[in-house]
């Protein structure tokens, strides 16, 4: 599949949203990012330096030419500026053609609370029908850590119930988590366009 640009228009508390595939001068936004530790509690990734940003932008590159993993860096598109915001992603367990996948997220320190994530999530969950539900994907998860409270809100404004805990399984994940599930033709809560 051939890289996409997802645009979500700017609403009254939020600017205009860009998503689109990550790229190499995207590298230094992406330390900045990381630099964050409520960013670094809630990812299983870290980003260290410049060295360290070229080898994840060139992951998710992969991930886009292998057909499994699709990366979007969330940035706010306005005249003649781009700053990214966050980051949302499409995995695939095999390739496409299974009838679920998942979804994830996180939202850089300065975008949170302005709706960032919700609207990404929402344009990702949207894309991701349009684009794999005539192969047969009818099946969204998310998960996210139990104690992650703003995640759960993300999740349930974007339409994913809440389906089941899941127990940790130290080390990779050492705490429980939540599974979310949102099924193709659901509608979502009202989430400001």
């Amino acid at each position: 599949m051939s890289t996409a640009r997802l645009e979500v228009a700017a609403t009254p508390s939020g600017p205009a949203l860009l998503l689109r595939p990550w790229c190499p001068g995207d590298a230094a936004a992406l330390v900045e990012a990381y630099r964050d530790a409520a960013l670094r509690r809630w990812t299983s990734g870290v980003v260290e330096d410049e060295a360290g940003a070229a080898r994840w932008i060139g992951e998710q590159a992969r991930g886009w030419e292998e057909g499994r993993r699709f990366a979007f860096a969330v940035v706010e598109s306005g005249p003649g500026t781009e700053r990214v915001l966050g980051h949302v992603v499409l995995k695939f367990a095999e390739a496409p053609g299974a009838s679920a996948a998942e979804v994830g997220y996180w939202t850089a320190a300065p975008a949170r609370g302005r709706g960032v994530a919700p609207r990404a999530l929402h344009a990702l969950t949207d894309w991701a029908f349009a684009a794999f539900g005539g192969d047969g994907l009818t099946r969204l998860e998310l998960l996210h850590q139990a104690d992650n409270a703003a995640s759960c809100r993300v999740a349930q404004k974007c339409g994913y119930a809440l389906a089941r805990l899941l127990p940790a399984a130290p080390p990779a994940f050492p705490l429980d988590g939540h599974v979310h599930v949102r099924e193709y033709g659901q509608e979502c809560a009202a989430v400001a366009r």
